[in-house]
């Protein structure tokens, strides 16, 4: 999703690569979920995200589908995010739909990208991906917060072949997002349903590499839809 915003104006001025030190320790956000409340549909989810979703939870897409995901248009794709309230208790305050009534992510040794992230963000150029502090973001005071080297704060195994999926999808959404503005109703729809189908709804196999399966998914789409 692309932001209107001024690099300047929401972070704290740096550049880190993942063996930086940066002060984003929480104590594992012991006695506050305010980052997973009021997010609307912010948290959109990738490819990797419903993966684990999927492995961790033993469900598929469908099953998640209007419970903990919804799907929106975003940039003339349609792409899922986290559902931020709660079905079963309308008149309880808004938040995701895997906090549970202790305030503890559910889901937390699968979570999403985004949230793994957060309060960091990525910045995306030429030379691939990059982090940055964002300063209005968490609202743990930033006294209460101390550094951890952020390859540890996000928490994937293999972070480089992770950030090479995030650039190639990244890369993928934008020049789709790009060609689908020159399509005509209602071959864009379509076109937006077929991405969503190939590349979330269609389950990927548990016990192969979710990498290598999303190569070939990648190529696939590109080569017949055309893109570069």
């Amino acid at each position: 999703m692309l932001r209107d915003v001024s690099f300047e104006d929401i972070s704290d001025g740096f550049v880190y690569k993942p063996d930086d030190l940066v002060n984003v320790g929480c104590n594992e956000c012991m006695g506050c979920s305010d980052c997973c409340r009021i997010t609307g549909d912010s948290i959109i989810l990738d490819p990797y995200d419903i993966y684990n979703l999927c492995k961790g939870l033993g469900r598929s897409f469908a099953d998640m589908m209007e419970k903990e995901i919804e799907i929106r248009l975003v940039d003339n794709l349609i792409l899922p995010n986290l559902i931020t309230y709660d079905e079963d208790h309308p008149d309880k305050e808004e938040k995701c739909a895997f906090l549970n009534d202790e305030n503890r992510c559910t889901v937390h040794a699968f979570r999403p990208g985004f949230c793994r992230l957060f309060p960091m963000g990525r910045l995306y150029d030429e030379n691939g991906m990059h982090y940055f502090l964002q300063v209005n973001e968490c609202t743990r005071p930033g006294s209460q917060r101390y550094p951890v080297k952020l390859r540890d704060w996000i928490g994937i195994e293999n972070l480089a072949q992770y950030e090479k999926f995030v650039v190639s999808w990244h890369d993928f959404c934008k020049k789709m997002g790009e060609a689908l503005t020159k399509v005509p109703e209602p071959k864009r729809t379509n076109t937006a349903r077929y991405i969503l189908q190939v590349f979330y709804v269609e389950p990927y196999k548990v016990g192969m590499s979710f990498w290598d399966q999303f190569d070939r998914r990648l190529a696939e789409v590109s080569a017949r839809l055309g893109i570069r």
